[in-house]
């Protein structure tokens, strides 16, 4: 069994800065990708940001320049750092991880249970 932990949410003032994480526990050999995804009432969930195993990362147009993505391997755990929160950052924000559970197998996708960001003008 895998889980996926996301904290860090919360209600921030426009220009305001909070800092998303997630952690993976269970049995896990290896990591993958990681990412952040979003999802607004009525909208389509999106990517974020993203980062691979070696440490390449890419942003949403939207987001370049005021967030950053990072991870920690050893503990299994991917970061978001958010700056400057414009109130169209307001959304759910989802954890991805790509990870296998042993060593043979193929990766598969798991997800956080989301974390509301919401940002006030």
């Amino acid at each position: 069994q895998v889980q996926l932990v996301e904290s860090g949410g919360g209600l921030v003032q426009a220009g305001g800065s909070l800092r998303l994480s997630c952690a993976a526990s269970g049995s896990i050999f290896s990591i993958n990708d990681m990412g952040w995804y979003r999802q607004a009432p009525g909208k389509q969930r999106e990517l974020v940001a993203d980062i691979t195993s070696g440490g390449s990362t890419r942003y949403a147009d939207s987001v370049k320049g005021r967030f950053t993505i990072s991870r920690d391997n050893a503990k299994n755990t991917v970061y978001l750092q958010m700056n400057s929160l414009k109130p169209e950052d307001t959304a759910v924000y989802y954890c991805n991880q790509v990870l296998r559970r042993f060593q043979i197998g193929t990766p598969i996708n798991y997800w956080g249970q989301g974390t509301q960001v919401t940002v006030s003008s």
